[in-house]
């Protein structure tokens, strides 16, 4: 499939910047002896595990449906989400505790010249690099790219501490720890966001209303009787997706009636919407 190809290539162009960007800021962090820079490229690095989930979520979800999984494996997409979702959470978590700890120990962090240029180079590398998955992610509506993204801007964002923290520690000493505490929670934010979408895809969704009233309409175009469709859900599976739904219907058509109308609203949903839908047919009652 063109989307996993897309998807490959976002991980393999994540992992060698990842890795070139983890270098000069090794390089920077034990020249300049800055610790949280040298904390910094560590955390650059671990964008590297975050892409090859990515690579591993997206051949997993790309495997055809079998016999003990019938309509596929596209669901290791949203299991690859919330891996790094509890990824990010961890680097928040680390974050945080050694923003305290500086803290409380009045640290400071000690940049050079050299420091600057890695960290700015960095923040443009890291932003481009979520830039081009949050690309990725809305032309195959993966959200293991989407998660990857916000991994990458996390990482921007560590940057972007280490950067105003060159400027003002000689002002504010404890500017360092602030920032850190700041970004924790924006980067806890957004691992929370994740998971819910992740859960929320898995457990199975209610149509928005938009889409429902837009569904309602088709179905009421295409039926020359009266047809009252109701309890839409929508059943997520990666690149596919399942919509079940009731219909009411006079009951005295025949059930070959019935079933010829539920096949052709299947059919039109299919062609217009793209969804494989599993219709159950109930009894009109006029009240």
């Amino acid at each position: 499939m063109a989307e996993t190809k897309y998807i490959y290539r976002e991980g393999i162009v994540s992992i060698f910047i990842n890795l070139g960007l983890f270098g000069l800021k090794l390089w920077a962090g034990i020249v300049s002896g800055s610790v949280a820079l040298t904390a910094d490229a560590w955390h650059t690095l671990s964008d590297s595990l975050s892409s090859l989930i990515v690579i591993g979520g997206a051949r997993l979800s790309s495997q055809k449906p079998d016999e003990k999984h019938p309509y596929g494996h596209g669901r290791w997409e949203y299991i690859s989400s919330f891996l790094i979702a509890v990824f990010l959470g961890f680097i928040a978590f680390e974050f945080s505790i050694d923003a305290v700890k500086n803290f409380l120990e009045h640290k400071t962090a000690e940049f050079g010249r050299l420091a600057i240029v890695v960290t700015v180079v960095s923040i443009l590398g890291k932003e481009l690099l979520a830039q081009y998955a949050f690309h990725i992610s809305r032309k195959t509506g993966n959200s293991t790219v989407k998660a990857d993204a916000w991994h990458h801007r996390s990482d921007a964002l560590s940057s972007v501490i280490v950067l105003v923290g060159i400027f003002l520690k000689d002002y504010i000493w404890w500017v360092d720890s602030a920032l850190g505490i700041v970004v924790a929670l924006v980067i806890l934010h957004t691992a929370y966001e994740i998971v819910k979408e992740a859960v929320s895809k898995l457990l199975g969704e209610d149509l928005s209303k938009e889409e429902e009233k837009a569904l309602k309409d088709m179905i009421e175009h295409h039926c020359q009787l009266e047809v009252r469709a109701h309890h839409f859900h929508l059943h997520n599976y990666g690149q596919h997706q399942e919509l079940t739904l009731h219909i009411k219907l006079e009951p005295t058509l025949t059930i070959a009636e019935g079933h010829r109308i539920a096949t052709k609203i299947e059919k039109v949903i299919e062609e217009e919407f793209g969804y494989i839908s599993t219709i159950h047919v109930e009894e009109l009652k006029h009240e």
